[in-house]
């Protein structure tokens, strides 16, 4: 058995962080990309807008329903079958690409969910008040409800952001050379893997402390105390301008 030796942990350190660009290059692609799915699903959703709110639906719960090690090869073999009838031939594109697009839409599922409770738990009477004054329905959500969901979903937002963190390393599965993988090259090369997954451990709990503190403050900054008042004053924000003085 060989034994755990430091000074492999600080050899394999540099080695391993520098392949953290690539982790964080999918963390940051699935996040934006999933966001705006997030947002797509969740407005078929909440606006009930016909055949598209069941699609979502279905979309939604086979993704939160099954792994994103699974999801992965779905969209790695079944995509460029899905594309090919168009005439869109992406069977040799690289596979970061598929990796990314998987990622975006394991995002976009659980963002979904997310922005749809965020959208439901701003209080019915905020909709008919923007509503009564005039508002359209892409103003009563600009300048009502979406200060409001962005205030609630920013703890759920957090911790979908570090479980995406987390999610990153099965990418090495489909031959991603990220931080685990050049880890697993390394301790292959000399057999001291422990050392060498030890260093990812140290990145990955850094890196997900570093969102915790991030998101923490965001919370602490448009969440604590203005949370509750949030409501009150987007609404009063919406309806100045409608008010006339006696």
């Amino acid at each position: 058995m060989v034994s755990f030796e430091w000074k492999y942990v600080f050899e394999y350190f540099p080695k391993i962080a520098s392949m953290l660009p690539v982790t964080l290059l999918i963390v940051a692609v699935s996040a934006g990309a999933g966001l705006v799915i997030g947002m797509l699903f969740a407005a078929a959703r909440v606006e009930k807008i016909p055949v598209l709110r069941e699609i979502s639906a279905v979309m939604v719960s086979f993704i939160r329903g099954t792994p994103i090690f699974i999801q992965l090869f779905v969209v790695y073999y079944g995509l460029p079958l899905l594309l090919l009838p168009l005439g869109i031939d992406i069977t040799r594109s690289s596979k970061l690409l598929f990796v990314l697009i998987a990622y975006a839409f394991n995002v976009g599922g659980f963002a979904s969910e997310m922005i749809r409770s965020a959208a439901l738990a701003v209080p019915r009477d905020q909709w008919d008040a923007a509503a009564s004054v005039g508002l359209s329905r892409p103003q009563v959500y600009l300048r009502v409800i979406i200060p409001q969901m962005v205030v609630i979903a920013i703890p759920s937002a957090g911790r979908l952001l570090t479980a995406a963190l987390s999610d990153t390393a099965l990418a090495s599965a489909m031959g991603i050379v990220d931080v685990l993988e050049r880890a697993k090259l390394l301790g292959n090369h000399s057999m001291h893997k422990l050392e060498a997954y030890f260093d990812v451990a140290v990145l990955f709990v850094a890196l997900s402390f570093l969102f915790e503190r991030c998101f923490r403050a965001l919370e602490r900054r448009y969440g604590s105390g203005s949370a509750a008042r949030a409501p009150r004053s987007a609404t009063d924000r919406c309806l100045r301008p409608f008010r006339t003085t006696p």
